[in-house]
């Protein structure tokens, strides 16, 4: 393994062990491990399961490590759940958007608010991302114009990673 893909593990179990200390970590691609209490849903929810894997392996092909997180509600917001993984050491929600602008605000708005609830009291991070699969014909341009959009004014450390599927990147 690398130095840099080294550091990033490290990193990256760092956080997750910190945000959920009693989980253990599951070894099931390459870079990419996952919460045991997690592995349930391989075969309770198989097409969730490989659209996520899916997206994730597009950042590990790049050379992210990537950790994902157990499957809790947060508290009080019945469905709702916190962030997905942990990647480079940063919490970060993945959304598969497709259609308009206007669902793309909303996904992104309900991605970083998962990221963020997960931030609150952590001491070793406060930053998070939404990593989006966009599935439709918004522009790049489009496309990051209505995320920096909602990015403004801001005071939280977040941002957006953006893989477009008709360009493929």
């Amino acid at each position: 393994m690398p130095i840099e893909q080294r550091r990033l593990k490290e990193k990256s179990l760092a956080l997750a062990s910190a945000l959920f200390p009693y989980e253990e970590w599951i070894p099931t691609e390459a870079n990419i491990w996952v919460a045991k209490s997690r592995l349930i849903e391989q075969y309770r929810e198989p097409e969730k399961w490989e659209r996520e894997m899916a997206q994730v392996r597009i950042l590990t092909g790049r050379g992210s490590v990537a950790y994902f997180l157990p499957e809790l509600e947060i508290k009080g917001e019945t469905g709702k759940r916190y962030a997905d993984l942990v990647l480079d050491g940063e919490i970060v929600e993945m959304k598969t958007v497709s259609g308009t602008r206007a669902t793309l605000r909303t996904q992104f708005k309900y991605g970083y608010k998962q990221g963020s609830l997960l931030t609150e009291n952590c001491i070793l991070t406060k930053e998070h991302s939404v990593f989006i699969w966009l599935m439709s014909d918004i522009s790049v341009g489009s496309a990051k114009a209505k995320i920096a959009g909602e990015l403004k004014n801001r005071h939280d450390k977040g941002s957006c990673i953006c893989f477009f599927e008709k360009t493929g990147e």
